[in-house]
């Protein structure tokens, strides 16, 4: 088997087996189809990555298709959102299509499935239709209706079209089985009756056709080979599949390739909510400012925020494509575009909490222009001139008058070293009426080659610009705030989730235009906002040099660790004895060490597998006893921090496949609450 072969998800295993079974390359077609109902968000980006990858991987078209079949909530705002979102990810789509564009088509078919006698149309009332629909244990009843003649349903359905009828007082459905163990294959709908305008074709239809019935045909009209869809539309595929069969009859001459439909697990984020109802409801309701609030999980939200479509697309692919739900910490994101933003990023100094600092000995009036280095990471970046002059800022927290051995920041007689300039020494303080301290004087050195400990970012006082910036925190405390049966997602809001403060900025950026991203050194990574206006900057905050979020280690653990010190050393030796050989040995004896591995794993101090994340790589052994100890830890309640995802996708890139193998056995934990 190739390493190509190896690499392969499931759903790539699918088409290679299609393609094997006589499918031309040629015919090979995908689609991504939202419904512009709302923004797309972080979820949406899995289905994106997923159909258009796969496009490139093939060379085969990607349509975007938007399945616009419900007038009442459709909006041309959200097809334009879609397509910009769509093309800010950077992928690009063969043919602009939508639903609409085959609502002639579908009716005609419907006229022959009623021919056939293969659908019926209904006038119960909805509550009467789903009563008799039945339950997931008992099959449904028939309705009265279901005999009429085809000359009556088809006068009927046609009236329906002509605008006879009130809403709801005609539906048309297909005629399956009302028995089937499969409640959606109980005789569901296909048409109903809605006097709304659409968004496309204006008044011309009162009657729109349901999304079943729309979306696979639509698939079909358009030669979509594999139609991948989200696990919720699992229990769909068999009705999609009935439709198809049907509609086949009536059209293989001229469309000869039935669809395929497949399913993935769709993609869920901790401390977020992936429904567009409800996130439509922040929106109503103003707890957010809009669909593109940088606190949003939406595309548009995220951007805003200063995300990159390189780091959104580097989470995707870590991600991986899976068949189980499950859900991924928000964290891995936050690394993701705290990885790419620290390649691409340029540095610069701001003060958001600033005290005033004057440095007695440096002459009044004087000033220095000194080089800064703009992105240690990237050589190309150059450098720039940052003024120097008596009086500077510094952040409040880096002050204290009296500090012990271990605060290496500015303390009364203590020295620090100025981040591109020189180093100061605190000599006194001046307070206001209330005991804060407002100005700390100190005194500089030339003689920058002295070794000290910290080293502070600032700014002068004299040259600063200001700007309001935004902190923006996770919008919801709960990990997963739409969980709870008996309380509303909104009793989980974060009233933290934005701090607004005016910051003191080095000059270099008073021509900083929207979407420029930088790094205020010591502080995080933040981007010029678009309600930033010319002499006005607005910057918001992307996300933190590290998270803020990561929890101490579990104090179970600790206290275990502070009792028996020397089992603790014991019990990690023995998982690297059992991890050493681990790779070499038949799966008998793996499985073995495996349980005594998961076994141990409660007795073990979580520092102490951190200890071996850096473990060489020829050690494959030790790394995949590492993460299974992991992995049973993480199951039973040990909070998922960055260091960890770095490790994960560290073994995941490995060429070792039972260390790979074990690594992304990671995306399907259950973890206890």
């Amino acid at each position: 088997m190739s390493e190509e072969t190896k690499a392969l998800n499931f759903i790539e295993h699918i088409i290679e087996e299609d393609l094997t079974n006589g499918l031309s390359k040629e015919n090979l077609r995908f689609r991504f189809p939202p419904e512009p109902n709302g923004y797309l968000h972080i979820g949406h980006t899995k289905a994106i990555g997923i159909s258009f990858g796969l496009g490139e991987k093939y060379n085969a078209p990607v349509n975007l298709r938007f399945d616009d079949t419900n007038p009442a909530k459709e909006e041309q705002e959200y097809v334009d959102a879609i397509k910009r979102d769509i093309a800010w990810l950077g992928y690009k789509w063969e043919s602009e299509l939508y639903s609409s564009d085959y609502f002639q088509k579908l009716y005609d078919w419907a006229i022959l499935m009623i021919k056939d006698s293969k659908a019926y149309v209904d006038s119960q009332s909805s509550d009467a239709m789903r009563e008799q629909k039945g339950t997931p244990t008992e099959g449904g009843t028939n309705s009265p209706y279901r005999n009429r003649t085809v000359e009556d349903n088809l006068e009927l359905f046609k009236g329906m079209k002509d605008g006879k009828f009130k809403a709801g007082e005609h539906v048309l459905r297909a005629k399956i089985d009302m028995s089937d163990p499969n409640m959606l294959m109980r005789d569901p709908l296909m048409y109903r009756v809605m006097y709304a305008n659409h968004h496309r074709t204006g008044d011309d239809w009162c009657i729109y056709p349901m999304y079943d019935w729309t979306h696979g045909e639509s698939d079909y009209i358009e030669q979509i080979s594999h139609s991948l869809c989200s696990l919720e539309f699992k229990p769909h595929r068999k009705l999609y599949n009935w439709f198809r069969d049907n509609v086949y009859d009536y059209a293989k001459g001229q469309l000869p390739i039935p669809p395929k439909q497949r399913e993935f697990a769709r993609l869920n984020l901790s401390y977020s909510i992936m429904s567009k109802r409800k996130l439509l409801r922040l929106v109503e309701e103003g707890v957010v400012t809009g669909w593109d609030d940088p606190r949003m999980p939406t595309i548009s939200g995220l951007r805003r925020r200063g995300y990159t479509p390189n780091s959104i697309r580097q989470f995707i692919e870590k991600v991986g494509v899976a068949r189980r739900e499950n859900v991924i910490d928000v964290s891995l994101l936050e690394f993701c575009i705290r990885e790419d933003l620290n390649k691409s990023a340029n540095r610069v100094m701001a003060v958001l909490d600033p005290v005033k600092v004057i440095i007695t000995n440096y002459p009044e009036g004087k000033e220095e222009w000194l080089d800064a280095e703009n992105n240690p990471e990237d050589d190309s970046a150059g450098s720039r001139k940052v003024p120097f002059s008596r009086e500077i800022y510094i952040e409040k927290a880096d002050f204290k008058e009296e500090a012990g051995n271990k605060f290496f920041r500015l303390k009364l007689g203590g020295e620090v070293r100025l981040k591109n300039a020189y180093i100061i020494q605190a000599n006194d303080v001046v307070k206001d009426a209330e005991h804060s301290v407002t100005e700390i004087h100190c005194t500089y050195s030339t003689d920058t080659e002295k070794r000290v400990k910290g080293t502070l970012h600032w700014v002068s006082v004299k040259h600063a610009i200001t700007a309001e910036v935004r902190e923006y925190d996770r919008l919801f405390m709960d990990e997963a705030p739409d969980n709870h049966k008996d309380k509303d997602f909104m009793e989980f809001i974060n009233p933290n989730s934005l701090k607004t403060r005016m910051g003191y900025l080095e000059p270099s950026i008073s021509s900083a235009e929207t979407g420029d991203r930088f790094q205020f050194q010591r502080l995080g990574y933040f981007n010029v906002d678009n309600d930033s206006k010319p002499g006005t900057l607005v910057f918001n905050k992307t996300v933190g040099l590290r998270d803020s979020w990561a929890k101490h280690k579990p104090k179970p653990q600790q206290n275990q660790q502070q009792k028996q010190p020397q089992q603790k050393r014991k019990v990690i030796s023995v998982i690297q004895q059992l991890g050493k050989k681990y790779t070499n040995l038949p799966e008998e004896k793996q499985q073995k060490a495996k349980a005594e591995i998961q076994s141990l794993a409660k007795d073990v101090a979580y520092d102490e597998l951190e200890a071996l994340f850096g473990t060489a790589v020829k050690k494959a052994g030790t790394r995949v006893a590492v993460l299974i100890a992991l992995k049973e830890q993480l199951k039973n309640g040990l909070e998922r921090n960055e260091n960890i995802d770095a490790f994960i996708i560290k073994a995941k890139e490995d060429k070792n496949e039972v260390l790979v193998a074990e690594a992304n056995e990671m995306n399907y934990l259950v973890v206890k609450k």
